[in-house]
């Protein structure tokens, strides 16, 4: 049965805190995801909310995106439509749209979906040694609440392919260096610095960032293509047999092309055929074959190594192709 729940404290300074509550690593369930709506109507209505903090109970931000519980959702829905609302009406619209800022308070990890959900607020800020990464292409889906749309905008193209194609996650050091992250700030003084921090938005102190309309750190359309070229053969030569790391980037290509919002719609077709693939059974078949995790290069899953630097290195491509240095000079030195 799907469980989780979702909490709304406002505190005296007039920054409402939501806290997700789904032990073990507050993975997002449907009764998440509509407690996140919920509090979030709440907060935007109320005369006495100036700025919100989302945050996860105990010391994890999010885990991610419960595959199960979503497909539950579908079918008490009688249709697909679960992943556009949590994209764009939920994440897009409501979080990202809303004129009350958003900041998230990270710590212990933030994955997958909880990522995601990261990425829609307005700043990010984050204590020591968190963790951060997209790992869906190695459940066999991709990421499906906007992941491939604003860690590009965020982070660059080169660098957002490689942690969206090894689904290896980064520290929130590293995340800081990239630009994912605002702000290294000790635990114990997370969620004051991020109710500073969003007052300081509403006060026009700070930046508001909608990471969705960024394009800085996007790299010019020719040189896009060619990187996304480059992407799309090593993946071909890498893994023939498995087709949705090539949509993932279809995805990605969309967005740049034609814009985040298009790019979101695009992520939702790819990623409702991804589910309809697993629901089948063909896709987890292939995905828990030993004999095509030998052909692919990859070893053992990241839960089987418990989350280790090897379980990462090992997962499906060799340890270093994805390397955003190396990948980055290749394909601009064949660009000019």
């Amino acid at each position: 049965m799907d469980k989780g729940h979702v909490e709304l404290e406002v505190c005296p300074d007039g920054v409402a805190i939501i806290t997700i509550h789904n032990p073990p690593v507050n993975s997002l369930s449907v009764p998440v995801f509509l407690g996140l709506r919920e509090k979030y109507e709440e907060a935007l209505k109320r005369d006495d909310v100036k700025a919100i903090v989302l945050t996860g109970a105990g010391d994890k931000f999010s885990g991610g995106f419960d595959i199960t519980s979503m497909q539950g959702f579908q079918k008490a829905n009688g249709d697909d439509s679960s992943i556009s609302f949590v994209s764009v009406d939920l994440q897009t619209n409501m979080v990202e749209g809303s004129r009350k800022p958003s900041v998230a308070a990270i710590q212990g990890l933030a994955l997958g979906g909880g990522l995601e959900l990261a990425m829609c607020c307005h700043a990010r800020l984050a204590a020591p040694k968190a963790q951060l990464g997209l790992p869906e292409l190695q459940l066999g889906v991709i990421p499906g609440g906007g992941g491939t749309q604003r860690l590009p905008r965020l982070i660059g193209l080169p660098k957002a392919i490689e942690m969206m194609l090894t689904s290896k996650p980064i520290s929130s050091e590293e995340a800081r260096e990239l630009g994912l992250v605002d702000a290294i700030v000790p635990a114990k003084d997370l969620i004051s610095t991020a109710r500073r921090w969003a007052l300081e938005i509403t006060n026009s102190q700070k930046p508001k960032i909608v990471s969705l309309h960024k394009t800085d750190k996007l790299e010019a359309l020719g040189e896009a293509r060619e990187i996304l070229r480059f992407a799309r053969q090593q993946t071909m030569k890498r893994a023939p047999n498995l087709f949705h790391p090539l949509k993932c980037l279809d995805a990605v290509e969309v967005g740049i092309v034609s814009g985040g919002l298009a790019g979101l719609y695009k992520e939702s077709e790819v990623f409702r055929e991804c589910m309809a693939f697993l629901s089948k059974g063909i896709g987890a078949c292939f995905l828990c074959s030993e004999g095509n995790r030998k052909d692919q290069g990859y070893h053992r899953s990241w839960a089987e190594t418990e989350g280790s630097e090897e379980g990462w290195n090992n997962w499906w491509w060799p340890h270093g192709l994805w390397d955003c240095h190396s990948m980055h000079s290749q394909w601009h030195s064949s660009f000019y």
